[in-house]
């Protein structure tokens, strides 16, 4: 049976980044222009989370995009890599607006202001129905690629913001609690750090070539091991090409019956299992027990 791990289909994923962006972006606007006339700290907050979050959209549709053009005698992967840098950027943006929602929420305990709780509670409460909508978007593919689980997690977490904003907003109208919409600007700092840290580690790993989160090196040498001809396993390689694909490269030592003309037979068996590993794309150079291998720099 054959097995496929393909990426999103581009064009499900361009109409869910399209909207999203679309809806994120009226009520940022919503927000941002609520936050300043009510004096709220949360809503202003929360309107920068969101524009972080419109950003974000922008720039992995624009990834998704470059992924898909064709490969060039410079760029021999395509542009599939962009995918992980724009990652890393979103990452960066929103630790950027970490840093902001804290200046701005230390200044304001300096300088507390009279909120009008009902209209707060209003406005978070169209950011719940926003942000869930834009999420579920996202929910078929965010555990397919980095960038579409990236915009997910985002949303939701925005979502469960939103809720805080309303439940302090409800509270400021009952009880006058003013302190409260500050408080609620360093809640948002916490749930954007918590949301973007993992984001920014895998990110950051991908960059570097380090081995894709969710693959174990043992495991991939084992289901190799696995296929009947393959004696050993060296000099392997493993690394993200997209946010979505991954690669590899190693030396596979063959059992000596094995003639020329079972080597293709050979590799395509390997990568057959390869597939139930994420490994997508393979390059195998085979070799014999009897052979002297000087590449040192590998496993």
């Amino acid at each position: 049976m054959e097995h496929n791990h393909h990426t999103p289909e581009v064009t499900n994923l361009n109409r869910a980044f399209v909207i999203g962006i679309s809806i994120n972006t009226l009520y940022v606007v919503i927000e941002l222009v609520a936050g300043l006339y009510y004096n709220s700290l949360s809503l202003i907050s929360d309107a920068g989370h969101n524009l972080s979050d419109v950003a974000a959209l922008s720039l992995a549709l624009l990834a998704f995009r470059l992924a898909k053009v064709e490969a060039t005698d410079k760029f021999t992967y395509g542009y599939r890599k962009s995918t992980i840098l724009v990652s890393l950027i979103n990452s960066v943006v929103l630790f950027v607006a970490i840093g902001a929602i804290i200046w701005e929420t230390f200044s304001r305990l300096n300088h507390p202001v009279v909120i009008q709780g009902k209209a707060v509670a209003i406005v978070a409460g169209i950011g719940i129905v926003v942000n869930t909508v834009s999420a579920l978007l996202f929910f078929r593919n965010k555990d397919k690629d980095l960038n579409v689980k990236g915009a997910y997690l985002h949303l939701m977490a925005d979502a469960v913001v939103s809720m805080g904003v309303v439940i302090s907003g409800i509270l400021i109208m009952f009880y006058q609690l003013y302190w409260l919409d500050v408080a609620m600007s360093l809640l948002i700092v916490v749930v954007i750090f918590y949301s973007t840290w993992n984001l920014f580690k895998d990110s950051l790993l991908l960059t570097l070539d380090g081995v894709p989160k969710g693959i174990n090196i043992n495991e991939v040498i084992d289901e190799i091991k696995e296929v009947e001809g393959v004696l050993d396993v060296h000099h392997l390689h493993v690394w993200a090409i997209s946010t979505s694909q991954n690669a590899m490269t190693a030396h596979i030592i063959v059992h000596p019956e094995i003639g020329i003309e079972q080597l293709d037979l050979l590799k395509k068996n390997i990568k057959h299992e390869l597939e139930h590993v994420h490994i997508h794309h393979a390059t195998l150079e085979f070799e014999t027990e009897d052979e002297n291998c000087n590449d040192t720099h590998t496993i």
